[in-house]
C-alpha cells in the first residue's frame, strides 16, 4: 500500500477537528504552555512558505507539549487593518472589510491544510469590532493617564498613499509598501507618551529570555546617555540651550548647530538662502535626513557665547540635527566627532583638539588638553568635574536622555480603529465609555483621504456630528491592535471585559513567541509598552508579555535570493503540500537547517524528505497495506539506539534544533531497516516522536499498531539513562597538557586501564620514555593528561 499523503493529511484534519484535539481547557489543572506565532496581515495573495517557517517551529513545540502534559494554547488571527485592503478598496470600490474577510477565510483554510494544531475556537481578528471594542477601550486607558495627547508633529507623509507613515514604514526615504517617496509636513497628529516608559523598557530587558541582538536593537532604539544640559547666551534674545554626553569638551566647541525647526531660527534675520534652505530641509523625511552622507547647512548669523572663555561660537543650520532630540540643538566638537569634523571639512570651520590621542577625528578617553580647569583629567573625572562647575554657575543641569520618540498614533486614512474620542465646542476632548464602545467604523463614500491629508471619515458629516462636539476622524494605526492581541486569545469570546483578570493570569505571559526580527523596536517595543500601562492600570498580572522570544531564519528561493515575485522565485505552499504532503512540507522545512538561520529552498531536498517518509512508511506497511511490525524482543544495540534518539529528539525540541532531531530520527530508520523482522515497541516509539513533525502520518501508523486514541494526545516517552551511556568512547590523552593522542575507552575505566592504553600510544611513549610519568590526572570519561618532568 502506498503513501496517499492527500486522503490521510484530510482524514486526520478531520479528526482533529471532530475530537476538538487542541482546544485549551480552560479549567485544567496541569501546568499551562502559551506558544504563540506573530499573527500575520491577510493579504489577497494568501499563505507564502515564509508563513510556515514560522508557523511550523511554534506547532511542533505546542504538539510536544501537550505530549508532555502541559495544557497548551497554541492560537491563531489577524492582523486585519492595513494599508493593502484599503489601497484595493480606493481601486475598486469593494470595501476593506469584504477582501479582509475573503483572504481570511483562504488564510484559515491554508493554515488547517498543514495541520496546525490552532486552537481555532479563539481566533481573532483586529478589524472585527466586537475585537476593537477592546482596542478603543484600552485607549481611553492610555488617555485618562496622560499617556495619549494630540500635538502638531512634522510626520512622514505619502502622497501617493496620501497617509502618515511610521519612521519604521519608511525606508530610504519611500515607503516600505509600494516604494513611494515621503516627504515631511507639519500635522496635528495623537501621540503616545511612550518615553515615559523608556527606562523600564530598558531595565526590564534584562529578565527577558530573548536573542541579544534583538534585547541590543531595542536597547539602542531607546538610546540611553546620561550628560548634561547647558544654557548658552547667544546674539539674539533667545539662549540657546543644548544636551551633551560630553560636557568636558567645551572648550573644544567651535560651533554650534541647531535643527531647521529649531525656534531660534525664527528669532535670525532670515536671508533667501536660510529660508530656502529651512524649507527644503523641513521637506525631507526624518530617515533621509539621518542617513544623509553629504552634510548640508547654512550659518544662521548668529553666535554662541561660550561661558566658560567667552568666545563667540558662530551657529549653523543644518537638517543633520533633529528637533525631537535632546533639545534640537548640538555643541559641535569637531576635533572629537567624526560627523561634526566632516561638517567643519567641509564648510572650513574651525577644528580645536581639547583630548590627547590619535588622528583626528579623535573619540576615545584621553586625557584633556586646552581645556583650562580640566587640563590633565582623564574623561570621567572631567566629566563631572564639568558638571559640577555647570550646576555651580547656574548654567545648566546633569541630564538624562533617550534617543526614543513619542509614538505617532494617527492615520489619515479609513482601514482603521476608530478614535474613541470627541472634540467637544469649548475646546476639550472626551473619552467614550465603555457602555457607548464599540465605535463602529461607518460608510463612506469615499475611501480616499483628501490631497491636504483630511482623513476619510471627516466626509460622514452625520457620523462626525456628536452631542456638544465632534468624532475624531483620524484611525488608530495598525499596530493598535497587535499590541495586545495576545491578551484578547486568554478570553476572546467575553464581551464584558477585554479579558478577565483569571485568564490572563493563568495564561500569561506568553512561554514561546515567534517571529521575524524586523519587528524588533515596532511591534516587540510597543506589546511591552502597551502591557506595562495595563499592569500599571492594574488590568494584567504581568508587565511583560514575552517571557521566550525566537526569530526564524529567511526562507530564500531557489537561487538563494530573497523571495519576491518579481524575481520570479517564490514558492507556492499549496502546490507543494499537493505534490509532496503537508507532514514532508512541515518536515522539510524544520530538516533544511538550524531555525534561526536564513536558508534556500531546494525541490531536491523536499524530495528527499518526502522518500524518507515513504521508508518510515514501509517499515510499518508492506504493499498489501498489512501492518509488518511484530510484537518481538528488541534488539539491544536497537535498543540503545532508540533511547538515544528519544533523548536526543527531546533535548533538541526543547533547544529548538529541530533539523539534528530529525536526522537523529533517520539513523534510527537506517537501523530498523537493518533488521528482518520489525519489533512493534520500536515503531511505536518511533511514531511518537515523529508526530510533532509529521502528525498525519503518525496518527495513520499509530492506529494501524492498534493503539487507542490519537498520538498526538499520548504521552511523550521517556529514555532510560542506562541506556544512553555509551560502552565506549574516544577520550583525550594529554603530556603535560599538550593533546598526544585518543583512545577508545569505556567511560567507568579505572586510572591504570586509560594508563596501559596511553601508554601503546607512541607520541606518549616518546614523551615518557620511562613508561613512569610523574604525576597523572584522570577524570573518568573526560580526560587523562600526564605530567612529566623534562
Amino acid at each position: 500500500m502506498s503513501y496517499n499523503h492527500t486522503e490521510i493529511d484530510q482524514k486526520w484534519q478531520k479528526k482533529w477537528e471532530e475530537a476538538h484535539c487542541f482546544l485549551a481547557d480552560k479549567k485544567s489543572q496541569k501546568p499551562k504552555y502559551y506558544a504563540l506565532d506573530m499573527f500575520p496581515y491577510p493579504s489577497g495573495a494568501g499563505l507564502h512558505v515564509g508563513h510556515l517557517v514560522s508557523y511550523t517551529p511554534t506547532d511542533i513545540v505546542a504538539r510536544y507539549k501537550r505530549a508532555q502534559g502541559f495544557n497548551v494554547l497554541h492560537p491563531m488571527g489577524y492582523d486585519a487593518f492595513g494599508l493593502p485592503a484599503e489601497q484595493y478598496a480606493i481601486q475598486t470600490g469593494i470595501h476593506p472589510a469584504i477582501t479582509t474577510q475573503k483572504a481570511i477565510d483562504n488564510f484559515r483554510r491554508q493554515l488547517k491544510s498543514f495541520g496546525y494544531s490552532f486552537d481555532w475556537s479563539r481566533e481573532v481578528s483586529t478589524c472585527d469590532p466586537k475585537y476593537y471594542k477592546w482596542t478603543q477601550f484600552i485607549f481611553t486607558k492610555l488617555f485618562e493617564r496622560g499617556l495619549a495627547y494630540q500635538k502638531e508633529v512634522p510626520v512622514n507623509w505619502c502622497p501617493a498613499l496620501k497617509t502618515v507613515l511610521a519612521n519604521e514604514e519608511v525606508v530610504d526615504g519611500k515607503s516600505e509598501r509600494g516604494g513611494h517617496p515621503v516627504v515631511r509636513m507639519p500635522m496635528k497628529q495623537w501621540m503616545l507618551k511612550i518615553t515615559d516608559y523608556a527606562e523600564r523598557l530598558l531595565k526590564d530587558l534584562d529578565k527577558l529570555d530573548w536573542p541579544e541582538r534583538t534585547k541590543d536593537g531595542q536597547r539602542n532604539w531607546i538610546g540611553k546617555s546620561e550628560g548634561a544640559e547647558i544654557k548658552f547666551k547667544t546674539t539674539t534674545d533667545e539662549d540657546l540651550v543644548v544636551y551633551t554626553t560630553r560636557p568636558d569638551t567645551i572648550f573644544g566647541a567651535t560651533f554650534m548647530v541647531v535643527a531647521p525647526e529649531h525656534p531660534l531660527c525664527k528669532k535670525i534675520n532670515q536671508t533667501t538662502e536660510i529660508k530656502n534652505y529651512i524649507t527644503q530641509a523641513l521637506s525631507k523625511s526624518e530617515v533621509s535626513r539621518k542617513a544623509n552622507e553629504d552634510k548640508t547647512g547654512v550659518f544662521s548669523g548668529a553666535y554662541a557665547i561660550n561661558p566658560f572663555n567667552n568666545q563667540k561660537i558662530p551657529i549653523w543650520i543644518s537638517d543633520y540635527v533633529l528637533m525631537d532630540y535632546g533639545t534640537g540643538a548640538i555643541m559641535a566638537v569637531p576635533a572629537h566627532d567624526a560627523r561634526d569634523f566632516e561638517f567643519a571639512k567641509k564648510f572650513n570651520l574651525e577644528i580645536k583638539r581639547v583630548l590627547e590621542g590619535g588622528d583626528l577625528p579623535f573619540d576615545g578617553d584621553g586625557k584633556l588638553v586646552n581645556s583650562d580647569f580640566l587640563n590633565s583629567l582623564e574623561k570621567a573625572s572631567a566629566i563631572k568635574k564639568m558638571i559640577d562647575e555647570i550646576v555651580k554657575r547656574g548654567l545648566g543641569k546633569k541630564q538624562v536622555q533617550y534617543k526614543l520618540r513619542d509614538w505617532l498614533f494617527s492615520r489619515q486614512r479609513y482601514w482603521g480603529e476608530p478614535f474613541p474620542v470627541v472634540h467637544l465646542s469649548d475646546g476639550s476632548i472626551k473619552t467614550l465609555s465603555k457602555d457607548e464602545l464599540p465605535v463602529v467604523l461607518p460608510e463612506v463614500a469615499d475611501y480616499e483621504p483628501s490631497e491636504k491629508g483630511e482623513a476619510p471619515l471627516a466626509r460622514n458629516s452625520n457620523w462626525v456630528k456628536y452631542a456638544g462636539g465632534k468624532r475624531e476622524t483620524d484611525t488608530m494605526p495598525g499596530s493598535a491592535g497587535s499590541s495586545w492581541y495576545f491578551l484578547r486569545y486568554t478570553d476572546p469570546k467575553n464581551e464584558n471585559e477585554a479579558f478577565s483578570h483569571d485568564a490572563q493570569k493563568y495564561w500569561m505571559p506568553v512561554d514561546l513567541y515567534v517571529g521575524g526580527p524586523e519587528h524588533t523596536v515596532g511591534h516587540l517595543l510597543y506589546a511591552r509598552f502597551w502591557q506595562k500601562v495595563l499592569f500599571d492600570v492594574g488590568l494584567t498580572s504581568y508587565d511583560e508579555p514575552f517571557k521566550k522570544l525566537a526569530h526564524q531564519g529567511m526562507l530564500l528561493g531557489p537561487d538563494g535570493e530573497k523571495m519576491s515575485k518579481s524575481r520570479g522565485n517564490t514558492i507556492d505552499p499549496d502546490e507543494v503540500r499537493k505534490n509532496y504532503g503537508a507532514d514532508a512540507v512541515r518536515m522539510y522545512i524544520c530538516f533544511m537547517g538550524p531555525f534561526d538561520k536564513d536558508k534556500p529552498w531546494a525541490t531536491t531536498g523536499i524530495e528527499g524528505v518526502r522518500r524518507f517518509l515513504e521508508r518510515v512508511w514501509r517499515l510499518v506497511f508492506d504493499d498489501s497495506g498489512k501492518v509488518v511490525a511484530q510484537d518481538l524482543p528488541i534488539p539491544s544495540e536497537i535498543e540503545k539506539l532508540l533511547h538515544k534518539t528519544i533523548k536526543k529528539v527531546t533535548e533538541d525540541i526543547e533547544s529548538m534544533s529541530f533539523n539534528t532531531a530529525i536526522s537523529q530520527m533517520m539513523i534510527l530508520v537506517n537501523e530498523l531497516y537493518k533488521l528482518e523482522l520489525k519489533p512493534r515497541k520500536v515503531i511505536k516509539l518511533l511514531c511518537q516522536l515523529m508526530m510533532p513533525f509529521a502528525p498525519h502520518m503518525s496518527e495513520e501508523i499509530w492506529q494501524a499498531l492498534g493503539e487507542k486514541g490519537f498520538v498526538n494526545l499520548a504521552l511523550w516517552p521517556s529514555y532510560n539513562p542506562e541506556l544512553v551511556k555509551d560502552d565506549v568512547i574516544t577520550m583525550g590523552v594529554q603530556v603535560n597538557g599538550k593533546m598526544r593522542g585518543t583512545i577508545e575507552i569505556s567511560p567507568t575505566a579505572t586510572e591504570a586501564e586509560a594508563l596501559g592504553l596511553a601508554l601503546n600510544i607512541v607520541a606518549v611513549k616518546n614523551q615518557i620514555p620511562s613508561g613512569k610519568p610523574d604525576k597523572i590526572i584522570y577524570k573518568q570519561g573526560k580526560i587523562l593528561n600526564l605530567i612529566a618532568k623534562t
